[in-house]
Order: structure tokens, then sequence, then C-alpha cells
């Protein structure tokens, strides 16, 4: 039987770390499928993504534990994962429902590499909607005073559905420094691009007060500073003066879902490796 893999790795570049890995999958005659490499000579870090297929007996431990021989002396921060396991998700969202739905239609017609174990919301509106997809909805409201314990449910979700990814899908609340610590590297977030310049509320109407010509929408995992972690994804398209609010809207609606989309997509896929405040992206 044919088992498929990928294995993503990061490391100071040196010679020889090509060779190292391909040595290594090629004695346990394996047969590379793709590979993608990236030398940043602004941080003096190597990238890698390889995807390969093995016939041998090997179980993904057994790899891991090979392969670690290979990549204790580079000091490679690396992962080994089964290409095609679906990521267990949990899914984020307030009231405003077009990433949701974008997402769920993706899920169901096979186009999203995820599990979806659930739909958390401060809000009780899409609860049919989750019901519709058969996936379970967690209603957890929040108010000033009740922020930390609704935290702490929304962990309680995340480690019970063994979650490996949170997609905040327009999901209107800021979250605390610690939970964005506990969800490093796991969770991602979309707004649009017209932040710093048009923060709070309304932003589409505060653009159209301005007169963009640009509208866009950026992917980035959450850190703790609000909207400041590393990019995955931007998109953007052209906007005119003939535009009024609601056409803005609807255009910007449509990237943020489509960005979104193609970012949880390529963490899933395991093509974003992390690159300091920025991402290396093997599209």
């Amino acid at each position: 039987m044919t088992h498929t893999y990928v294995l993503t790795l990061s490391c100071n570049d040196r010679v020889g770390i090509v060779a190292a890995v391909s040595g290594f999958l090629a004695s346990r005659g394996a047969n590379i499928s793709e590979a993608a490499q990236y030398n940043d000579a602004s941080t003096g870090l190597f990238f890698m993504r390889v995807q390969f297929s093995t016939k041998g007996e090997d179980s993904l431990d057994a790899l891991r534990a090979s392969f670690n021989a290979v990549a204790e002396p580079m000091e490679m921060e690396w992962e080994l994962s089964e290409h095609g396991r679906r990521m267990p998700t949990v899914l984020m969202v307030s009231r405003l429902g077009h990433c949701l739905n974008d997402l769920l239609f993706r899920h169901r017609t096979g186009q999203l590499p995820l599990e979806i174990r659930a739909i958390v919301s401060n809000h009780r509106d899409f609860y049919q909607l989750a019901a519709a997809h058969d996936i379970p909805f967690h209603h957890v409201p929040v108010t000033a005073a009740t922020r930390s314990a609704a935290e702490g449910r929304l962990l309680e979700i995340v480690e019970s559905t063994q979650a490996e990814l949170v997609v905040l899908a327009r999901y209107m609340q800021i979250l605390s420094d610690d939970l964005c610590r506990s969800l490093a590297g796991r969770a991602i977030n979309i707004h649009h691009s017209f932040l710093p310049s048009f923060k709070g509320a309304r932003p589409y109407q505060q653009a159209f007060d301005r007169g963009v010509k640009l509208i866009g929408a950026t992917a980035h995992y959450v850190t703790a500073e609000l909207d400041e972690g590393p990019i995955i994804e931007q998109d953007v398209a052209r906007a005119d003066h003939s535009m009024q609010p609601e056409a803005l809207t609807a255009m910007g609606r449509d990237i943020e879902s489509a960005v979104l989309a193609r970012a949880v997509t390529w963490h899933a896929q395991r093509r974003v490796l992390p690159n300091g405040h920025k991402t290396v992206v093997f599209r």
C-alpha cells in the first residue's frame, strides 16, 4: 500500500540540507511528487516542503523517529504529516455570515481539506445553518464581565474537539493576549485591508467617504497585536467613484471570503511556514 506524506522544515541555511533530506527519502524508497524550497537571505534561514510517497512498511511514527536523526544535527524545526488528512477545525463567527457560508459550501463540496468539528458564535444567528451542515453549534455569549469565562469555554471546545485550526470567520471579538498565545500558529483571522486606516465601525462607509480606489482583504495568523499577525494571503479589486457603500461592501465580502478560503487551505495543506513576523507560502 502506498502512503503519501508531507515534510516541512526550516533551519539555518547551510550546505547539504537538500542532500540530507533527499538521501533520507531515497534510502526508504520514497518518490518525491512535489518539492519547494526558499533561502531567506535577510535572515539566513532555509525553508522546505516536500511531498512524497512510499510503499515501505514504516509507520508515520517510525518515519518521524528516523528523520529526527537527520534533523537534530541541523537544528531543524520540522513536521511530518499524512498528505490528504483533513485538519480538525473549529470555526468562529459573529453576525456577518459571508465567510462562514463560503467555508461551509467549500467544505460540503470537497474543496477544503478540513474536518469542521464545531462552530462557535457569540450570537445565535447561525445555529440553523450549522444544523443544516450537521455541525455542532456552540453559543458562547461574550460581555465585558464574562469575557474570561467565555474564552475558557472556547478553549474547552478547542481541546475537546482536538482542533488543530481555529478560523475566525468574521468573529467580531478581540481575543485576550493569553488566548492568542494559547492559539499561536493555529488561529487564522480575516479583515478588510483598510486597517489600520479605517478602524472601528462601518469601514466601507469610511472608505466610500474617502473615495478609495482599491478594496482588499488580508488573512493572517492571530497574535496579541491586534490585526498585525503574520500575513498568509491578501487580494484587492478595483473600485471607482460610481460605487456606493453597498457595492463596496459586497465587493469586500467576496474578497474576504476568497482570501480566507485560500489561507485556510494552504495552512491545512502544510504550505505555510512561519518566518518571524512573516510567512513563507509554498503555493
